[in-house]
């Protein structure tokens, strides 16, 4: 499926079905809950507390009353309610030419919500760029599940036709390459496929608008499911945290490796998809190219810690990487959470 290609939602659906859904099947047996398990969860039973399990889940009289630690046991509930927060911002335009961030956010997307459906779910998206720009209402079937995909990949082709009319970068500056060059290359791993607009116009994504946006229409207590590159303004941390104290909130990012190792490919201009700032580098320069790895090593780690901090485990899937493993890894991670 080229950048190319008209991508219709029944032939991604049908694509998912075949390459990623029916492999889980195999390794799961069709179990939906050893991958997600939600919180539209009814109380069972009391048992003492064990390393790693969530302290959300304490019974405080019981632990009080005895003087150990204790901890809720639940039964899932078949039919929660699933929301997806999706963030379809400028920054997820970065990636290959045949698998940018958007495309694997589509794939993820579309991938749960028919997984869910299937176990009888409802799911709803909310999809934001540098606001809230959609809200579709939870609903489960099929039809549902292309809808979901329909308006992600209609996004996409905007955004494509965008990118497409759009001068490349560099064009406005190429008279001053060495003062680019020399105010060094902090933003490189955050550019990527951005549209020609204004400064005026341009807004670094704040995911904190989309993350209270959910907490606002995702009354009834469920599971969240929020994807994005988290390449944001600060301050999301907050409504993060409201969102997991109500809910199951699984955090999935989806990130290129390009962001973070850059390869040899001589002087180049890059441009920062959300702010439009345009620098020249040299990804020769094998110094520049371990202070970017460095730079985001270090902001992956902090931005992990904030996950963290906000009650929520931070997963990752890479536009390089195999779907499946990719959520099988997910599900290993969140079962050995569990134990």
């Amino acid at each position: 499926m080229g950048a190319t290609d008209t991508l219709s939602a029944e032939r991604l659906l049908r694509h998912l079905e075949w390459r990623v859904v029916r492999r889980l099947d195999g390794r799961l047996q069709g179990d939906y809950r050893s991958l997600f398990r939600g919180s539209g969860l009814d109380f069972t039973d009391l048992r003492e507390y064990e390393p790693g399990d969530d302290l959300r889940h304490i019974e405080w009289n019981v632990t009080a009353r005895l003087d150990t630690p204790y901890v809720r046991e639940f039964v899932e509930d078949r039919e929660l309610t699933a929301w997806l927060l999706l963030d379809h911002s400028a920054s997820m335009g970065f990636g290959p030419v045949d698998r940018q961030k958007h495309l694997v956010l589509a794939e993820v997307a579309t991938t749960l919500a028919h997984v869910l459906t299937r176990g009888g779910s409802r799911v709803g998206a909310i999809v934001m760029d540098t606001g809230v720009d959609a809200v579709v209402p939870p609903a489960s079937g099929r039809i549902q599940v292309l809808r979901i995909a329909k308006l992600l990949l209609d996004r996409r082709e905007s955004r494509a036709a965008e990118v497409d009319a759009a001068p490349p970068p560099g064009w406005r500056d190429r008279r001053r390459p060495r003062r680019n060059q020399r105010r060094g290359a902090r933003r490189t791993a955050y550019g990527g496929g951005a549209t020609e607009r204004s400064a005026d116009d341009r807004k670094v994504t704040d995911l904190a608008l989309l993350l209270t946006a959910g907490a606002g229409i995702a009354r009834r207590r469920g599971l969240v499911l929020v994807v994005s590159d988290f390449i944001s303004a600060e301050g999301w941390e907050r409504p993060l945290a409201r969102l997991a104290r109500r809910h199951e909130v699984v955090a999935i990012q989806v990130v290129d490796p390009r962001e973070s190792e850059l390869p040899d490919a001589g002087a180049v201009y890059v441009e920062d998809a959300e702010t439009g700032e345009q620098l020249f580098v040299d990804t020769s320069d094998l110094g520049f190219r371990a202070r970017l790895a460095a730079a985001a090593g270090a902001r992956q780690a902090d931005l992990e810690a904030r996950a963290h901090r906000a009650g929520v485990d931070l997963y990752t899937v890479r536009t390089d990487d195999d779907l499946v493993r990719s959520l099988m890894r997910i599900s290993e991670l969140r079962r050995r959470r569990r134990r």
